[in-house]
């Protein structure tokens, strides 16, 4: 099931295609985004060249210090096994993100609004990986869309149930409906909002969701016996929702001294 095909002897999985369609959704929208705004597409594939990479390390580098206890005793694995979070993806997108723009000397907030619809849609799709290789799935369940998991993935204690929770699914769906959110108030409130607030409307919405979907996991990482995923988007919450209020009361009391 993981694998598509086969090139020779070279398999083709369905995650890297998965992948790959996914960065090609990110790209393609983020040109969309950038030509309503009138920037020049020719960054968004310049900016491809760094944000990719860049997102796949920190992406990479996210999953093994979660599993340290797996990759400390496993270290030929670290570069070379599966495994990616996409917490690391988005901080290490970030990080080239700003380092292409303030290189170029572009908006850095405007180009994080114009990059984060697609790449909500970019988590949507490539969700669909984790169901061919049978991983992000949650508490047993027998509802009528629980997902059947082979034995061979089950996780120790959980060998005879066959059917569970389909997290991949949820999120994936749950981030559908955020990316069509972000692009309609970004056309509908074109005009009110300001650099950075599609970003931060992203973070806000992205973590809401995620937070809930913690609860529905069976292995998660911990700290201080709360899912680490809960407190980085409490925190992305909590962070974002202050800026926007900060800005928000700033913007005013600027009006307010100009008239």
């Amino acid at each position: 099931m993981e694998v598509a095909f086969y090139l020779g002897t070279f398999a083709i999985h369905w995650y890297g295609i998965l992948i790959a369609l996914a960065a090609i959704a990110a790209v393609s929208v983020s040109s969309i985004e950038a030509k309503r705004r009138g920037q020049s597409t020719e960054h968004i594939f310049n900016l491809a060249l760094i944000v990719i990479p860049l997102g796949a390390i920190g992406a990479r580098l996210y999953h093994v210090i979660d599993l340290w206890e797996f990759y400390s005793q496993n270290p030929a694995l670290i570069f070379g096994g599966q495994g990616l979070g996409i917490f690391g993806a988005i901080i290490g997108g970030a990080i080239g993100l700003i380092i292409y723009t303030k290189w170029k000397g572009l908006g850095t907030l405007r180009w994080l609004d114009i990059t984060a619809p697609g790449l909500m849609l970019a988590q949507a799709v490539g969700r669909w990986g984790n169901f061919f290789n049978q991983e992000l799935y949650g508490y047993p369940t027998d509802l009528p869309w629980a997902v059947y998991i082979d034995l061979n993935h089950r996780l120790p204690g959980y060998e005879p149930f066959s059917h569970f929770h389909p997290l991949f699914l949820y999120e994936s769906l749950w981030n559908f409906l955020g990316f069509s959110i972000l692009m309609i108030l970004g056309r509908r409130l074109k005009n009110r909002l300001v650099d950075g607030e599609i970003f931060l409307l992203y973070a806000i919405y992205y973590s809401v969701g995620r937070f809930v979907l913690e609860g529905f996991k069976i292995d998660v990482w911990m700290i201080a016996g709360v899912p680490t995923a809960r407190w980085v988007t409490t925190t992305a919450i909590i962070i974002s929702i202050a800026i926007l209020i900060y800005r928000r009361y700033r913007m005013r009391h600027i009006a307010s001294n100009t008239t």
